[in-house]
């Protein structure tokens, strides 16, 4: 079964459309790469993409461990290089609650560094993650 479906909406926008949902977001060329910038690049889901799978999966893992993480957050940052262009670091920065015992701090942190984008990413793409525990 496929995943998604990707439109190309001409002005270097593109349509994408969840199969499965139906839900949909709009991505934009950005504006170092001749692009309006008025929504997510292509690369910028890539690195959201990072902090989308490392909560999930460490809410799975929360979830067993009897741990709530509702509320918990991400800021990404992307930093592109050029020769070729590419994503040379993704900065994430995870704000996660109170209370967490130092174990299973340690535990959800495990989970988190080996979701399955993180996995996938490319070797040379520098990981830049911090987890802020009482934060929120």
């Amino acid at each position: 079964m496929n995943t998604s479906k990707v439109t190309y909406l001409g002005d270097l926008r593109t349509e994408c459309e969840h199969l499965r949902s139906g839900n949909k977001f709009i991505t934009d060329a950005p504006l170092d790469n001749n692009g309006k910038g008025e929504a997510f690049s292509p690369t910028d889901t890539v690195a959201t993409g990072l902090a989308n799978c490392m909560l999930t999966v460490m809410g799975i893992k929360a979830r067993d461990l009897g741990v709530e993480l509702k509320g918990s957050s991400a800021l990404v940052t992307k930093i592109m290089a050029s020769n070729p262009r590419r994503i040379s670091k993704v900065v994430v920065e995870l704000s996660l609650p109170k209370g967490v015992s130092e174990k299973h701090r340690k535990i959800l942190e495990n989970t988190g560094n080996t979701c399955p984008v993180h996995q996938s990413l490319h070797p040379d793409i520098v990981r830049d993650i911090t987890y802020g525990w009482d934060s929120i």
